[in-house]
């Protein structure tokens, strides 16, 4: 990381980011070429491993690129306020964002799929949700595993 200043290591400062995120955009190679979606996420934190919790549709461009390489980029990140500069080149904006690197996994056994679902709809609504294996059945699940990141943060104006 070139601005070492604006790292983010502590634990709870990239949890923090995490939590108050909802979308990940994950970044792939189709063929030579980029491609990048969002989607929206669940997660896990352990020491330093992080796991990203995604679902979809069964059959898609994602899939087919994902089940021919497993290896993938994402960021995830909170844009802040305009900090606005005398001179224009110095304008920005505060921001908070993990990017990293990971390796994507698919989960096929029914009961993983629920828990898989159950940490994607507690992040983003905040609401324990229970699902039946028909249910888990119907979409694909899959997670991406990172030990390949780093958190960065531009503070606002104090």
């Amino acid at each position: 990381m070139r601005r070492k200043d604006r790292e983010i290591t502590a634990v709870s400062e990239i949890t923090e980011i995490l939590d108050t995120c909802k979308t990940a955009c994950i970044a792939m190679i189709d063929h030579n070429v980029p491609y990048i979606v969002p989607l929206s996420y669940g997660y896990e934190l352990k020491e330093n491993r992080l796991t990203l919790f995604f679902h979809c549709a069964k059959e898609g461009r994602k899939l087919d690129i994902l089940r021919r390489d497993h290896n993938v980029c994402f960021t995830i990140f909170n844009e802040g306020e305009l900090l606005r500069a005398e001179i224009p080149c110095n304008s920005g904006y505060s921001f908070s964002s993990i990017i990293g690197n990971g390796t994507v996994e698919w989960i096929e056994d029914s009961g993983e799929k629920r828990e898989a679902l159950k940490k994607i709809v507690a992040h983003q609504t905040g609401r324990d949700a229970e699902f039946t294996d028909g249910q888990s059945d119907l979409v694909c699940v899959f997670q991406i595993i990172s030990t390949d990141y780093t958190a960065k943060r531009k503070a606002g104006k104090k």
